[in-house]
Parts: structure tokens; sequence; C-alpha cells
């Protein structure tokens, strides 16, 4: 951070201090959160980078009159340092460290700490409500935002058009999904479902948006009862005049700014179902000022759309050649050019490497934009795990480091997310012990058989065996869910060390992502998307979604089993059958390489 950007947070965080005051209040919670708790905000959301600096997709800060903390998961302890001033905010871990300890430990008797109830959800709410009265002072929520009373440049809420996503895609029907949902908020004991989530809507209604960047789905709230009437609350700008090819029969239609309003109006004498994780706290409490009753649950529509219809299936099979091709087209390149390049002092760069994957994915005509903002990471960059380039930190990928590309792509067949790890130059044997041990990781969960009823945290520590064996391990999830076209993290499914109530079924799709990561050295990852198969006897396994060679250079193949090369060659078996006809030239030739059996490796 230079001087001039710490006299502007500065600034900015004295300026908070005043409204606070202002408003009665010792201190106020700055989360990453918009109004649906997306990861991923509009520039319009980003209160917490705008207050503090913060850039990453996770976190919260607490300002008080006279100290401030900011938490992050391990994911970005080390860019949280580079991006904050460290003498204004105490650095705290999201999870092992969260704020509702921290309210607990350190307020005082008296305090009042404020925060925006659709900011929030009710969990945060009840926990930290808990926490602040345990230390004898109060949480408070208020009307509005007190970091909008000081944004004075704050862009505009988005308004990216809204298309319809038919059922040659989605592969069922608007009022099949509605007369599922339903159900299941019957069944529940509920009368009516406050869905928040813009993924959710977008995959309930049949629809895509571009709010947000690398999330193709328009910000909107839904309610819908247990008889089926649905009402959609979306700016009515997003939408074109002609709806014909729409899904909305019986959909009423009313703005976002009405949704406490409509809440309020559907609870009397009802039963509202509101997802305690991701719907603002605001819902509930609007819900029973309106005489209602609220059951904090996981909304179904989260639990429906996490198991994979046979054409959403299809469709992540699909866009997954039409990546690998990308990829293979890629790495082919960086091998053919990168080490000559550095010779020569004109060297790839970070930037380059992320625009040149991008320009092969824009070749096929069903890439709609990427996934996630390209993690194209060089040596030291590589060891903080969601590291994204800018022209200020764009160094030079040469020989003296490893260099890890983890990418995506939206396409309206699916949605991917893999990462490779590579090297212009032999590695260290150091470097070659770790991506060892991480190729292990991979391989152990993808050769895993699993009975049913298992969870992703029974499993995580197949992946970190391996590094566990050298002393080492990673500071994040072996995996997430994935969208269908939708949210490339995907909840509630996941890998964890942490435990995750969600069973895993056929026809999840997820990420598994081992890696190791030493800071200002190296990051090694190695993720391949999967989706969750029937293996017989109520079994199940994972079937690689992923056609991407692994770089088997920077391993040593005598440390790996049998069983384990097995694997590795009937994968590269499969890479090479699923690419080959899309491939020519040099790039076939590279793929052949690449693909070669173990045995015949020097």
């Amino acid at each position: 951070m230079t001087s001039t950007e710490r006299q502007e947070q500065s600034r900015r965080i004295e300026a908070l201090r005043r409204e606070i005051a202002a408003q009665g209040l010792d201190g106020y919670v700055v989360p990453r959160f918009d109004e649906h708790q997306s990861e991923y905000c509009a520039p319009h959301d980003c209160r917490l980078a705008h207050v503090t600096g913060f850039t990453g997709s996770a976190g919260v800060a607490i300002v008080m009159r006279d100290r401030a903390a900011i938490f992050v998961d391990g994911r970005y302890q080390v860019q949280v340092r580079e991006e904050i001033d460290l003498d204004s905010f105490a650095i705290e871990h999201f999870y092992d460290a969260p704020l509702k300890d921290w309210l607990r430990k350190n307020l005082r008797k008296g305090e009042r700490v404020g925060f925006n109830p659709m900011l929030l959800p009710s969990t945060w709410d009840r926990d930290c409500g808990q926490a602040a009265e345990s230390a004898g002072g109060a949480w408070v929520a208020i009307s509005g935002d007190l970091v909008d009373t000081i944004w004075t440049k704050q862009p505009e809420k988005p308004l990216g058009p809204v298309m319809a996503f038919g059922r040659d895609y989605a592969g069922e029907s608007v009022a099949d999904k509605k007369r599922r949902i339903a159900a299941l908020v019957a069944a529940q004991g509920a009368d009516f479902l406050v869905e928040a989530q813009p993924d959710n809507i977008s995959w309930l209604l049949n629809v895509r948006g571009r709010d947000v960047a690398f999330n193709p789905m328009p910000h909107s709230f839904l309610i819908i009862d247990k008889a089926g009437r649905t009402e959609w609350l979306v700016d009515h700008r997003k939408l074109p005049n002609d709806l014909s090819g729409f899904e909305l029969d019986g959909v009423e239609m009313a703005e976002p700014a009405r949704l406490l309003e409509r809440v309020a109006a559907f609870a009397k004498g009802q039963t509202a179902l509101v997802d305690p994780g991701f719907a603002p706290s605001a819902v509930a409490h609007a819900a029973r000022d309106g005489g209602g009753e609220v059951k904090l649950a996981r909304s179904p529509v989260t639990l429906a759309k996490m198991e994979k219809n046979p054409i959403e299936l299809q469709g992540f099979r699909d866009c997954h050649r039409q990546d690998g091709a990308a990829w293979v087209r890629f790495l082919a390149w960086l091998d053919r050019y990168g080490a000559t390049r550095a010779a020569q002092g004109m060297p790839v760069t970070e930037l380059e490497a992320e625009e040149r994957i991008l320009a092969y994915r824009r070749d096929n005509r069903l890439f709609v934009e990427p996934s996630f903002r390209t993690i194209s990471a060089s040596a030291g960059h590589a060891a903080m795990c969601h590291y994204n380039a800018t022209a200020v930190s764009n160094a030079a990928i040469t020989p003296e480091g490893v260099y890890l590309l983890d990418s995506g792509g939206q396409y309206l067949t699916g949605t991917t997310d893999a990462t490779r790890t590579t090297a212009l130059a032999p590695v260290s044997d150091e470097i070659r012990r770790a991506y060892t041990a991480v190729l292990k990781g991979l391989i152990s969960m993808l050769t895993l058989k699993f009975p049913a009823g298992t969870f992703g945290h029974h499993v995580d520590a197949f992946a970190r065996r391996p590094l566990w064996d050298l002393g080492l391990d990673y500071d994040h999830g072996t995996g997430h869910g994935v969208g269908h076209f939708l949210s490339v993290h995907e909840q509630p499914q996941r890998f964890d060390r942490r435990v995750n109530e969600i069973e895993l079924k056929a026809g999840m799709v997820t990420t598994i992502e081992p890696g190791y990561y030493k800071a200002g050295e190296y990051g090694i990852r190695l993720e391949n998307q999967v989706e969750v198969v029937d293996a017989g006897g109520d079994f199940l396994s994972f079937r690689s979604l992923t056609l991407v060679p692994i770089d088997l250079r920077l391993a040593d193949i005598s440390l790996l089993s049998p069983g384990e090369t097995a694997w590795l060659d009937s994968y590269h078996a499969t890479v090479r059958t699923a690419l080959r006809g899309q491939l020519a030239g040099d790039d076939l030739d590279w793929l052949e390489r690449m693909c070669a059996p173990c045995g015949t490796r020097d």
C-alpha cells in the first residue's frame, strides 16, 4: 500500500467513525456481503473494499471509535497484509477467530455496535447479538447503510439484462420446478419461502443475467408459497419488452425495493421459510413484524439445485471437452514460447497469460465469460491462493519459479473450474516432493469409492494425507460445489475439515483441489472438477469432468504407487481421446507428449 493509498483509507475510516458517532453508536460492521450474501459483489456493493482496501471475496470488518479489526480466511492471509493499512486494522481469522468471538472478548460494557440487517444473514445476526449481549454491549440494527452515507462516488446498482435459459439447456420446466419447490416448502411445515440467492432464483425461473462479472444471474428476490404462487421481485428495467421466450406464466412481478413490504404482507398468520445463512436477517424481522412465524432452514431450492439433471450433466461433460481444448492450446503455447521469450528478455507475463487462455476460450461459440477472475500466478504470487494480477503486480513467468493457473469458463452448457501448476525449467527437489504429494492427494480422491451417506468432511483427509506425511498442509477447503451456468462456487456441498452436513449424492458436481503454498516462494495446486456417480452396491465415486493433462515433469514418478500410475495413464488416455479431434499441429503434438504413459517417461 502506497502512502497516498494509506492516507485515503485513513480518511474513509475517519469519515465512517464520524458517522458512527452521529448515529449514537460505538462501532459498525462492514461485511463483504451484498443483499444476497453473494461471494461476488457488484461495484455498488463493495463496501468492505471501499473502507479497508481489501478486495478478497470473503471478509468482514468492525470499525470502533478507537480500534478496528478485519477478518479473512486462510486464502487471504497474505493478500490482506498487502492491501490494508496494518496500523488501522488488526487481522483476525474469519473462521478460527470470527467476529462473534471478537465481540464477546473485546466489546466493552455499554458499547453499541450497529449493522445493516440487509447485509447480514440471520445466523450472523443471532450469534453476534448474543455475543454483544454477553459482553454487556448492544447489537443494533439500523435502517440504510453507513458506508453508503460516506461513499460519495458509489456506483449505481447493476442493471444487467435478463435472458431466458431454455429447457434445452436447463433440462426441466419452470412449472415442474415450482411444483417441486412448493411441495418441499409445505413438507417443511412452512406456508411460503423467501428466496434471496440469485443463483437459486435463476435456476428456478430458468433465467440468466449479467449483473455481476463471472456470475450469469440477475440480482432479485422471490417469494413462493406452498400452493406454487410465485412473486418475482426484479427491477423491470432488466427485462426485455418481449417476454414470450420466458416461462413466467403465473409469476407476479414486483420491484426489489418492496421486498420487506411484500414479506410482511405474506406473513400475517403464516410461517415464512427463511434460509438462515443466505437471506438477509431483515427478511425474518419483517415476517415477524407482519404477524407471522419464521422457520429458519436451508432453502429447498438450494437442495434441489445441487443434484443436476441428465441434461445439465451432459452439458457439463460437453463444456469440459471444449474447455480442455482451450487449456491444452494455452499450456502448449506457454511451453513453446515461455522459456525462449524469458531468455530474450521479453518474458510472458501473468496478465498476458490470463488474456491468452481467455482468447482460446472465446473461439468457442458457447463460451460466455470467465467463471471467475483467472488466478495467473508466477513464483511467490502462487503462494497467495486467490491472487489476481494487476498492472502493478504483473510478474514475469520465468524458468526460475513455478507457474500456477486456476481458471474456468461460463458456457451455455455449464461452468468449468480447473487448476494446473507447471514450470518452464526443472524444479528443485523440495518443490518436486511437494508437487508429488499434492498429486497423490488428488489421485487419492479421484480413485476413492465411498458408501452412500458419506459427507464431505468424511473424505477431506484423503486429499491431505500425502501432505500430512511430509508435515505439510493447506489452509483452504479441498473442494466446492459448482453450478450449471451459474455460480462457480455453489453451496452447500463441499470438502473441508470443517463439518459439512450435506450428504454426497449422485448428480452433484464439485471440485477437488489439494495444494501447498510456501509464502513468498511458490504455490502448488491441482484441481479437477468431478461429478458424483453411482459406483454400485450403495457406493459412490467421483468421475473427472476436467480434461487437462497433468504436468508430470514436476513430479517424482518413482514415489507413485502402481495404482497411482495406472490411474494417471488411464486419465491421460481419456484426455487424449476426448481432445484429439479439436487440436492440430504443435498443439496436438504437445497433447500426445503430455499424455504419454508413465512408463515411457524419463
